[in-house]
């Protein structure tokens, strides 16, 4: 017979989303256990955010030689590079990262943490297999937050030996001499120019005609034209894989390649197909995610909360934090308290960065808005970094020049995406962030130049000089 456990809320996953829920349910005072079946360290430290990221500072330490020439350098032609040496400190950065992870989930929950996998009976009970046996848990609440995993379709089967997932990139010893990268979204494009960067063979392709989900094609054709130059695009058309000697050839139209190895980078599938949720009684829509509210994170009439890459709808780790956050203090509780969120951000750090802030052209009425535009060749900060290419749009409201949103490829967008989304989140003007200081010669005077554009296309005419006002009486 199982032994079975009591405690107030149960949360399903150590990732980024379980953390922060542990953290709530913890300030609210309540008993808890936290179910992980290992190995514990979150998604993003183990095999997303941060080792892409070192993997992309390192691709640009090498790519820098190139520039060196333009300075008086000579040589620089002469320098090589161990890339085994590279990617074994990478994955020693990367095992850091993991490990810290790792640690606060121990140290966080304590004797509180149990190594098992977890299904549902009923929405408040559980059965939980461990290496010591069955357990059930019975909890007054539940979090599921057990994260996403890499999606690998059934047509990539004949070729599945020479295939390796974003979850197992960061596990080769070694680097592959060339490779195919299938799905140019964030982490395609991000993993396919640190490993073109660091001088590896790269085919690209994706069966959408842009890469990193750009929705905006003034931004799309400029992001195609730059990264294009640093490694083939096979973009619009499907493409075909089949066996070859020693490796994998690909076709897409007229396109012919053949590569040691293909990195599957086709999104992630929540992790909740081993939970039995059909059969303990939970209302599901037609992906089998279970119909929660965006603002609570409730499941449709439950005690159970649902955070995370695991609810499939912003599959980021900030997003994470947030929902861990919410679930965690609702779950603690027995009145849900409904969250305002933030401004949607995503950031593609390919340097130039892919960037999109708040409401996607797409989604807006093209006679309802004005876009406001910037160039990097306009821009002397940008000019002086290389980044010429950069290009920024953002939509205001035609009526009010309230922003509404903002897309870019830009040299620093990381840094102009942030202050773009505070802005938006405040329900910011063009006029009113005119009014603030912009130094020079900085990236952020193409947050201003864009600004002026929206100003000059909206018809709201002031005799006073741009971005100044007058004193007012106390």
């Amino acid at each position: 017979m199982s032994k079975e456990l009591q405690t107030d809320v149960a949360i399903i996953g150590a990732g980024t989303a379980g953390l922060y829920a542990m953290r709530e349910v913890r300030r609210a005072g309540k008993d808890f256990l936290l179910i992980d079946h290992g190995p514990l360290g979150t998604t993003c430290a183990r095999v997303g955010c941060m080792p892409s990221k070192v993997a992309l500072h390192a691709g640009a330490q090498w790519a820098s030689r190139h520039a060196l020439r333009e300075i008086g350098v000579s040589g620089a032609e002469q320098l090589r590079i161990d890339t085994g040496v590279t990617w074994a400190a990478l994955r020693a950065q990367r095992d850091q990262f993991s490990a810290s992870a790792a640690g606060k989930a121990r140290s966080g929950a304590g004797d509180k943490l149990l190594i098992g996998r977890a299904k549902f009976i009923e929405p408040s009970l559980l059965d939980v297999e461990t290496e010591g046996g069955q357990l059930r848990v019975q909890a007054k609440s539940v979090i599921i937050a057990n994260g996403s995993r890499p999606v690998v379709p059934g047509w990539l089967e004949p070729v599945r030996a020479r295939v390796i997932t974003t979850d197992e990139l960061f596990e080769l010893e070694t680097l592959p001499t060339n490779i195919g990268i299938l799905g140019l979204g964030a982490i395609g494009l991000e993993m396919g120019l640190a490993l073109s960067r660091l001088g590896v063979r790269v085919i690209g392709a994706d069966l959408a005609s842009t890469v990193a989900g750009i929705a905006d094609p003034v931004i799309a054709e400029r992001a195609i034209a730059c990264f294009g130059k640093e490694m083939p695009l096979w973009l619009g058309a499907a493409t075909s894989v089949a066996m070859a000697e020693g490796g994998v050839m690909l076709r897409s139209g007229a396109n012919e390649a053949k590569v040691d190895v293909l990195l599957a980078a086709l999104g992630r599938r929540p992790n909740i197909d081993g939970l039995d949720l059909a059969a303990a009684g939970f209302p599901l829509n037609e992906r089998g995610i279970p119909l929660f509210d965006a603002a609570t994170l409730q499941i449709q009439g439950l005690p159970v909360f649902i955070a995370g890459d695991a609810n499939a709808d912003r599959p980021l780790m900030h997003e994470a934090v947030d929902e861990g956050s919410i679930a965690g203090y609702n779950a603690a509780r027995t009145t849900a308290t409904r969250f305002q969120r933030k401004v949607s951000l995503g950031i593609a750090f390919s340097d130039p960065d892919v960037v999109s802030v708040g409401a996607r052209l797409d989604a807006l009425h093209a006679d309802a808005i004005v876009v406001g535009s910037a160039a990097g060749e306009a821009n002397g900060r940008a000019r002086i970094l290389g980044g010429e290419q950069s290009l920024l749009r953002i939509y205001a409201d035609a009526a009010n020049g309230q922003l509404l949103g903002a897309a870019m490829v830009a040299t620093g967008g990381e840094h102009l995406a942030h202050l773009l989304a505070w802005a938006i989140q405040r329900k910011e003007t063009a006029e009113s962030l005119l009014a603030l200081p912009y130094y020079h010669p900085v990236l952020e005077e193409m947050l201003q130049a864009a600004l002026l554009d929206i100003v000059r296309q909206s018809g709201q005419k002031s005799s006073l000089p741009p971005g100044l006002a007058a004193e007012t009486a106390d």
